[in-house]
């Protein structure tokens, strides 16, 4: 019960603080887009992210799944302290809560439209939503299989063969569900920050952004899935990402250096 409070407050937290600020805007007279874009900015990063996302898929394919001698070896005395309780958690229904966590931040950054300055940067926007999603999933799925840590569960033994000898069941490190969570919030905090500067909703929006990925994280090491750990990665790499990616987007990051004249006279 305690979980699904934390779930039904993030959603509603997150739907008012997403969705009605949207409406304060400033008017179109003294408003400049704050991004532009950049081939020298935006090829190398959706190249990076492509290749990163192939290099996953082909490592995965050849990742065979976690062996009955392998398993059976594992001891929860090797867990770190910090992180051992996760290792007694499992819950497919808290694993479901977060799920829906998830897929909701997917459609978190679409208030933005509510603008109508941003509806009209919706080029801009729509590549900074999906370079951020795309460089956040391919990391992450990438470091998952070079890591290759035993999700919690495995050392569990209430938990079935069958889950455990799921190929994913290795990947923990860090939580997928945390990072894109984090990097869908924080990006739709920030390009909301970037074009409504000293609006009072900023700090609603910002604290959304910082909670919805926050209860995620929480569920997801309830329900076994990872360790604090995975948590904590996920969130900060997620947050920097979905930060990072508007930034660089901004006017002040991509705009074309002058040529500067020597201030000589003969």
């Amino acid at each position: 019960m305690q979980v699904l409070r934390l779930l039904i407050t993030a959603l509603l937290f997150v739907g008012y603080s997403f969705l009605f600020p949207m409406h304060a805007q400033v008017p179109d007279s003294v408003f400049s887009s704050p991004y532009r874009l950049s081939w020298k900015l935006d090829v190398p990063l959706t190249s990076f992210a492509l290749t990163t996302g192939v290099t996953y898929i082909i490592l995965d394919s050849q990742t065979p799944s976690l062996s009955d001698t392998y398993i059976n070896s594992l001891k929860r005395s090797d867990i770190l302290s910090f992180d051992r309780d996760a290792s007694f958690n499992w819950s497919p229904p808290v694993a479901t809560a977060s799920d829906v966590l998830l897929y909701t931040s997917f459609a978190i950054p679409l208030s933005l439209f509510s603008d109508k300055r941003i509806r009209k940067d919706y080029l801009k926007i729509g590549l900074i939503y999906a370079e951020t999603f795309a460089l956040t999933a391919a990391i992450t799925s990438l470091t998952k299989n070079l890591v290759k840590r035993p999700r919690p569960f495995v050392y569990n033994q209430n938990v079935a063969i069958d889950f455990k000898k799921e190929r994913s069941a290795q990947y923990s490190f860090f939580s997928g569900h945390t990072s894109v969570t984090a990097a869908m919030c924080f990006m739709t905090a920030k390009i909301f920050n970037d074009y409504n500067k000293g609006n009072k909703a900023v700090p609603w929006v910002w604290a959304s952004a910082a909670l919805v990925p926050a209860v995620t994280g929480i569920l997801r090491q309830q329900a076994g899935k990872h360790y604090w750990s995975d948590v904590i990665s996920g969130y900060l790499i997620g947050a920097a990402i979905g930060i990072l990616v508007p930034e660089l987007h901004r006017n002040n990051f991509v705009k074309k250096k002058k040529r500067i004249r020597p201030d000589v006279e003969f």
